[in-house]
């Protein structure tokens, strides 16, 4: 019989944190993944010498270090790994206003506020910073990895970090620090309390937030939002990208993994989580075989497809409601190409935004476009001469409309066509006329149907809805009913987005070892 300490379902970025650091921690940890290539929603995959990304894709704080690290590079730091990435400041934004490059750091994007939305916005985003940034180190003072599911989070988090929460409190003033309990509330009462009323700065961070976490400002949690002002709007700021891929953050993880001891076994769908007088034991896999986890099984499925590989019968069903009535955030439109370069202007970039309509919201589907071009900043993701391009539509595309359909049916293909126009539209808005969608190398189009397919994901979901401050505002802990079962990944605090899931995935793996080793590994990455 094969078996593990810890059997991991699913190789996404919490599940690859999890179980490199339990490896690290010198656990017996098997990571089960379905699909052929690990990575989840991170995976990359390669047509005709074209290396995709089938995620994200916009990255920072790779190069940050100590207590407010990016929680995916503090994992990496204790695996003892790095990923090589080409830094770049900009990105292009095409909205109703018009088109133009958007800078981050303090001075830089004032230029584009005085130059693209006038006096007022430049003045709004001014007041913001001045407000939030003295936040940010309250926000980012507890580190992640310190954080475990039990008692001793106690000290791994609160003494052993209290000078800094007491210097950060010290530092923002009275008045500030009183408003600092506004970090556990949706970010839209921060904008409000400061009378933000400038449409264009409402409709960015709007934008901002969506991009992040899946929901507006008034869902997304005001620390997230702080944090991420932070990285982005401060002196020296950069944005970074792996030049081999965000695949490259993946072979990280997994080399790590296997560097201390750790296994992943690819094409090994997980059919059943086994539970045994109420403690999970073990995973039975769709061939039949059985594989026991003698101290623990941590899933990385969303809430709702963890919940369908239990035994309904022993899951409370306060705990079923629960996660049935959970909104979903939507699916995703993909638009993989691989195109020749030839008429392509030199300082194409790699990352833009296309926005059709701000009255619509940032959330309308059809209406806000991704575009991803990696190979503007690293030749060697496609064929010499070549370009590789990502579109996709983030977290909207409803999936009532292709539930039901047939992935071979003449009704699937049509629709495909349909729904995939908004995404070629700003492909050619974005390359000119130079390029022509009818003389593609490669030409991929994924819908709903595929996200869900290929990534195990109920209804091809971004992930949970979850609106900070509203009714059942908290993401799921990682602890489940049942004794023995963990969750990490999106469903599970603090949500959605990659540092987000890198942070639970961690923080599972801190549970499930002693207080001493998980002392002993903050001390040792100096965090």
């Amino acid at each position: 019989m094969e078996e593990a300490d810890v059997v991991v379902i699913g190789s996404g970025i919490g599940g690859l944190c999890c179980a490199g650091l339990l490896a690290r921690y010198q656990h017996d940890v098997l990571v089960l993944e379905s699909h052929n290539i690990p990575g989840g929603a991170a995976h990359s995959f390669d047509i005709k010498g074209f290396k995709f990304d089938s995620g994200p894709s916009l990255f920072s704080g790779f190069r940050s270090r100590g207590p407010q690290a990016n929680p995916l590079t503090q994992v990496l730091d204790a695996l003892g790994e790095s990923v090589p990435c080409a830094n770049y400041d900009s990105w292009m934004v095409h909205i109703p206003e018009g088109d133009f490059l958007s800078h981050i750091g303090p001075t830089e994007f004032f230029k584009d506020l005085e130059n693209y939305a006038g006096p007022d916005s430049v003045r709004e985003w001014k007041r913001l910073l001045d407000a939030v940034l003295p936040m940010s180190a309250l926000a980012m003072a507890i580190p992640p990895l310190a954080i475990r599911g039990d008692l001793g989070v106690l000290s791994t988090a609160g003494a052993r970090y209290a000078p800094s929460l007491l210097k950060s409190f010290a530092q923002m003033g009275p008045r500030e620090a009183l408003g600092a309990t506004k970090l556990l509330g949706p970010f839209s009462k921060i904008i409000d309390s400061l009378g933000l009323k400038d449409p264009f700065i409402k409709n960015w961070l709007d934008l901002l937030s969506f991009l992040l976490a899946g929901v507006k400002t008034n869902g997304i949690l005001s620390a997230e939002m702080v944090y991420m002002l932070s990285e982005w709007y401060k002196p020296g700021c950069t944005l970074e990208y792996p030049l081999q891929g965000s695949g490259a953050i993946v072979d990280a993880l997994v080399r790590g993994l296997l560097k201390f001891g750790g296994r992943i076994s690819l094409k090994r769908h997980v059919e059943n989580i086994v539970v045994d007088n109420g403690r999970a034991t073990g995973v039975k896999l769709r061939s039949g075989q059985f594989v026991c986890a003698k101290k623990a099984v941590v899933s990385n499925a969303s809430m709702w497809d963890t919940l369908n590989l239990l035994p309904q019968d022993v899951v409370p069903k306060m705990v079923q409601d629960r996660i049935k009535n959970t909104p979903q955030c939507e699916s995703f439109m993909h638009l993989h190409l691989g195109f020749n370069a030839e008429g392509m202007r030199d300082d194409l970039g790699i990352h833009h935004i296309v926005v059709n309509d701000w009255e619509r919201g940032v959330d309308a589907d059809q209406n806000v476009v991704l575009i991803s071009i990696p190979s503007a900043l690293s030749a060697d993701l496609a064929p010499p001469g070549k370009h590789v391009l990502h579109a996709y539509t983030p977290g909207t595309e409803p999936y009532e409309i292709w539930e039901g359909l047939d992935h071979n049916s003449n009704e699937y293909k049509n629709l495909k066509a349909e729904r995939s126009e908004v995404m070629w539209k700003a492909v050619e808005r974005v390359l000119g006329p130079g390029f022509s969608r009818d003389k593609c190398d490669v030409k991929l189009v994924g819908t709903p149907l595929t996200h869900e397919r290929f990534l195990r994901r109920n209804r091809g979901t971004y992930g949970p809805a979850i609106l900070a401050g509203g009714k059942d505002s908290a993401f799921f802990g990682h602890s489940t009913p049942i004794r023995k079962l963990h969750c990490c990944g999106d469903s599970t605090f603090p949500g959605i987005g990659v540092p987000a899931v890198a942070a639970s995935g961690a923080i599972v793996a801190n549970s499930l070892v002693s207080l001493s080793q998980h002392t002993q590994l903050l001390d040792a990455l100096e965090v």
